[in-house]
């Protein structure tokens, strides 16, 4: 594990084994979501997936998989040893980015207290992060951001297949995307002591596994 400032890059989370499998298996539900959609055939997008994320339009992604949902599960024994706290799993979302995506400078939201991205395949994609903490962006939303002149730059991390980073509450970003493919998973957990533990559990879900539950 290396450590940073309120980072931690931790080598080795899961197996290569188990990464390129949930890889190939991201890869495969991709194409056959997208063999449906051409298909006129009719699914639901919150439980299969679909590429109208708004923070990275055209680019397909997943809130809830099942099997990412199980790795979220999986790492928190990991997250709560690196972490020293007792935590209480949100929600997973994962991404397969394509060549030209860009991920803009942002912080997570509150169900996000506790957050690590694990690479789980493809080309290598490194991921910028402001360790001080320290509020820099001015304004934006999903896909623009404006920051203060002479905002840090930040710390390049370069994950390798298996390699997971955690962080809380800190700025962090991507560069254009110069590769084809690139699969990774977020897993999201609160302080189970924290504010917003018993608010967002399993992100106001009633259990895992499950898309958003919407208000009508």
């Amino acid at each position: 594990m290396a450590n940073f400032n309120k980072y931690q890059v931790i080598k080795k989370a899961i197996s290569y084994e188990l990464a390129n499998f949930i890889f190939n298996y991201f890869l495969l539900k991709r194409d056959a979501v997208e063999w449906m959609y051409k298909n006129n055939i009719t699914y639901d997008t919150g439980m299969l997936g679909t590429w109208t994320d708004k923070q990275i339009p055209n680019t397909f992604s997943c809130y809830a998989d099942t099997v990412m949902e199980t790795l979220l599960v999986k790492v928190l024994p990991v997250m709560a040893q690196e972490t020293g706290l007792e935590l209480v799993p949100t929600y997973s979302y994962a991404r397969l980015y394509k060549k030209g995506d860009i991920l803009h400078r942002h912080k997570d939201r509150p169900s996000c207290e506790i957050s690590t991205t694990i690479n789980l395949g493809g080309n290598p994609w490194p991921i910028f992060i402001d360790g001080t903490g320290a509020n820099n962006i001015v304004s934006g939303s999903e896909t623009t951001t404006i920051v203060k002149p002479g905002a840090p730059v930040g710390t390049k991390v370069l994950l390798e297949v298996g390699d997971m980073y955690s962080g809380c509450e800190l700025e962090h970003w991507r560069e254009p995307f110069e590769g084809d493919v690139c699969g990774q998973v977020f897993l999201h957990y609160n302080h189970v002591n924290g504010p917003f533990a018993e608010k967002n559990r399993f992100d106001r879900r009633p259990m895992l596994g499950i898309p958003p539950i919407r208000n009508t």
